[in-house]
């Protein structure tokens, strides 16, 4: 099964839109998502391993949606007693609008709209976080982020994506028949399907990115990361 991507072609969340009902039900459905198809569980399984009780970290969150991932590192600092501030940052003002709002809670979260492929930092991170955002761009922009990525962090990296092929299509196809039918979140999820990288793909990425000695691992529901620690 071949990627299909076409540059000119941008996901309906990708668009320039203001906020909308529309809009905020598809975040929704990302974080529903997200939480019931592995996302959450792949990347607290990297939490408990490289944040430790008492720890101070600055971490970023690139391409952060509707933040819930930084969210879910709060959280996770809070239960363990470490001191995180975590910058979330997103190329889309209306989706970090939505974002702001639903994270009035987390002190630990600043929001910032900026360009993934453009962002840097005076000072590295102590840890970079990337969740499926990859598939939304061309391989040599895809490398570009892998670049950024390494190079914001002085510890460690987790890049996050869906993994292409029959289980994800199928998947995605009887989902958004069935439960997630609005026809924003259907025709993003059936676009990312088609997208996304397979497991060498993003492995050859990486590794014209100049990342050595990296993880990488496949995950459930068609899930796949690479890291670096």
């Amino acid at each position: 099964m071949k990627r299909s991507f076409d540059p000119t072609e941008l996901e309906l969340m990708d668009r320039p839109q203001p906020v909308s009902a529309e809009l905020d039900r598809d975040l929704e459905n990302i974080r529903e998502l997200n939480r019931w198809f592995g996302s959450y569980a792949l990347i607290s399984m990297f939490l408990s391993r490289w944040i430790k009780p008492g720890a101070r970290l600055r971490i970023v969150d690139l391409a952060t949606g509707s933040g819930d991932i930084p969210r879910l590192v709060a959280e996770y600092g809070r239960k363990v007693g470490a001191e995180l501030h975590i910058d979330a940052l997103d190329h889309q003002s209306s989706t970090l609008e939505i974002a702001k709002k639903l994270s009035a809670k987390y002190a630990e979260i600043t929001f910032g709209k900026g360009n993934i492929l453009e962002r840097s930092s005076r000072e590295p991170y102590d840890l970079v976080l990337c969740t499926l955002a990859l598939h939304h761009f061309g391989e040599d922009d895809a490398v570009r982020v892998l670049e950024r990525c390494r190079e914001m962090s002085r510890k460690f990296v987790l890049v996050s994506d869906l993994q292409r092929g029959f289980f994800l299509s199928t998947g995605v196809y009887l989902v958004t028949r069935i439960m997630f039918r609005e026809p924003m979140t259907k025709y993003d999820a059936r676009l990312s399907a088609a997208r996304a990288f397979s497991f060498s793909e993003i492995n050859q990425l990486a590794r014209r990115a100049n990342w050595t000695n990296f993880g990488h691992r496949a995950f459930p529901f068609a899930r796949q990361a690479i890291w670096l620690e």
